[in-house]
């Protein structure tokens, strides 16, 4: 029997593509905000569809999980180096969200790991509540995605922007709020993390304890 080629597999093709996406806007920022713009949306839109791939065929990976976190804190953090450049008074403000969303999102991804789960989107459903309809409610998940992720875009395009048009400004008030809601969720993240790693280290030390 051939041995499957994960590497080949429908959901990480798209996320490789979403790389590419994201490379291309990065490399695009400096001076040309509306390309730079639809390429880095875009890669994040795809981030819906690799997961809905992976179910339909039945090719849900670790790497692919790995894949996807990993994609999406770097494109985030990446755009969030730029706009520190854009707005430096709020750089501290940036560089807070980045170590929040990398430190909580590892966290998080690692103890779901050392747990058994094969993605960090895979929680225990007798955990916290508040991240068990985070997780399991699709619409709540790409909302509050999408939502942070429209916030750091509509800053880059506002900036780009000679006299943005007053719409701009309201959805820059809606998307800032999910943006904050979802600094929150990160928050939370860390503590029900660090709180899961702490239960298995006690749970080690004492069966080792019973062992000695």
């Amino acid at each position: 029997m051939t041995q499957e080629n994960i590497f080949l597999f429908v959901p990480n093709l798209i996320g490789y593509a979403r790389i590419i996406l994201a490379l291309l806007s990065f490399y695009l920022m400096p001076c040309c905000p509306w390309s730079a713009s639809f390429c880095y949306m875009l890669s994040a839109l795809l981030d819906a569809f690799d997961g809905h791939a992976a179910r339909a065929l039945n090719q849900s990976t670790r790497f692919g999980a790995m894949l996807d976190m990993l994609t999406d804190r770097c494109a985030t953090m990446c755009l969030l180096v730029n706009l520190s450049l854009l707005y430096p008074a709020y750089t501290f403000l940036f560089q807070l969200s980045m170590c929040l969303d990398i430190s909580s999102h590892w966290l998080h991804l690692h103890s779901s790991t050392v747990k058994g789960a094969a993605s960090h989107k895979s929680i225990d459903l007798s955990g916290n509540p508040v991240l068990r309809i985070y997780y399991t409610n699709k619409v709540v998940l790409f909302f509050m995605c999408m939502g942070n992720e429209l916030f750091f875009s509509l800053l880059y395009i506002i900036h780009h922007v000679q006299e943005p048009a007053e719409w701009l400004y309201w959805l820059l008030g809606l998307s800032g709020s999910v943006c904050l809601l979802k600094s929150a969720m990160s928050l939370l993240h860390l503590i029900t993390a660090s709180q899961n790693m702490v239960a298995l280290d006690a749970a080690e030390r004492e069966k080792a304890r019973k062992t000695q």
